[in-house]
């Protein structure tokens, strides 16, 4: 499977999206504010990266806001939490059959663009 999860409101996504370009037509576009990411796909993400937390989004205003830094969360409650709102799932998450690239450091973004354009 070719998936790019990401949120069509992120300035940050929008760059990223752009500097892929072109992107492959085998590619799916996932708002994941639109079209939440369901279990399934979470759990096939976590077998890619090895963890929930690889996942999870702490610089998200609900992570703040909610007072998340100051409690010890489980992988079992990072796994819910995604799972509960978006803006806690890491993006953009490019997914390429079997390898995940999960957020947006230059490093990350760099890797996934020779991983698409080789």
């Amino acid at each position: 499977m070719q998936k790019i999860y990401y949120l069509s409101t992120c300035d940050t996504c929008k760059r990223i999206l752009k500097e892929w370009q072109p992107l492959p037509e085998t590619l799916t576009l996932q708002d994941i504010k639109k079209e939440p990411i369901n279990q399934t796909e979470l759990e096939a993400l976590q077998s890619l990266t090895g963890s929930y937390e690889a996942l999870f989004n702490k610089r998200s205003q609900l992570y703040k806001h909610r007072n998340l830094k100051e409690q010890t969360l489980s992988e079992v409650d990072i796994k819910n939490l995604i799972l509960d709102h978006y803006t806690f799932l890491k993006r953009p998450v490019l997914l390429l059959d079997d390898v995940a690239f999960v957020g947006n450091s230059k490093k990350t973004v760099e890797e996934a663009k020779k991983a698409l354009h080789g």
